[in-house]
């Protein structure tokens, strides 16, 4: 059963929630900036960190049943839906960029959700999933979202978009320091700390993934094969698993 949204809600306004939207703003910035003239879908609870995404064309938070919906944003027109996450009210190829937080932890079937934001994919879009990582100790904190539902390896991430037709083309992590209130101010050590000597105990991982090859669907079902690009979430060239001086191993041909 999934979080409700006024327990996340509370949670984000909070000191160690506001952590968190620091830490995981963060990494987006790096991967995606302001997203510039793209569509940009968030799914599960995203909006604390959709907001950054200003220079977007478009910006949508679906928010799953069993979870509620809140309106977003606190002024303007509201950009916020109710939906099922087994079948995604978007047409197929709608967004350019999906974030997924909160989202697959809870997941009756992580694989279906997965499959269904794949599918509002644009053909050259890239995702990203946030997720609690089951080696850190957030993933133990039943106090705060993280310590609900099923937690993740980086292999099982890469696994899953696998499964989707996906490619891991880059990952990060964060969220080192222990999920304790009076510790909290010592976060930025931490981050820098746990990334060389502890990096099983990060709270979050961070995968981005992008579609090696896509099927255009037509109406009799067939589809056909088409090459897209690789992204990364830190964009520098790579052409074998490295790791940069920020924790963060990027993956995939050189840009």
């Amino acid at each position: 059963m999934r979080r409700a949204i006024e327990d996340l809600r509370a949670f984000y306004g909070e000191p160690r929630g506001a952590l968190v939207r620091r830490l995981l703003a963060r990494r987006l910035e790096d991967a995606w900036g302001e997203a510039e003239g793209c569509d940009v879908l968030g799914v599960g609870y995203a909006t604390p960190w959709l907001d950054a995404f200003v220079g977007a064309r478009r910006v949508i938070a679906a928010m799953p049943g069993g979870q509620g919906v809140e309106l977003w944003p606190s002024v303007g027109r509201n950009r916020t839906l109710l939906v099922d996450d087994k079948r995604l009210p978007f047409a197929a190829g709608t967004f350019d960029r999906v974030l997924l937080v909160h989202a697959l932890e809870e997941a009756d079937d992580p694989t279906l959700l997965l499959t269904e934001a794949v599918r509002a994919l644009a053909p050259a879009g890239r995702i990203i999933l946030a997720a609690a990582a089951r080696g850190g100790m957030w993933a133990r904190a039943e106090s705060t979202p993280f310590g609900h539902g099923r937690p993740f390896t980086r292999g099982q991430l890469e696994r899953l978009v696998r499964a989707v037709g996906l490619e891991p083309t880059a990952w990060s992590q964060t969220l080192y320091i222990p999920p304790w209130t009076p510790i909290l101010g010592m976060a930025d050590g931490f981050e820098q700390i746990g990334r060389r000597v502890a990096p099983g105990f990060a709270g979050v991982i961070l995968l981005e993934a992008t579609r090696q090859a896509y099927a255009r669907i037509r109406p009799s079902g067939h589809g056909a094969r088409v090459t897209v690009p690789q992204g990364v979430l830190q964009p520098q060239p790579a052409t074998r698993s490295r790791r940069d001086g920020r924790g963060v191993e990027a993956r995939g041909e050189p840009l």
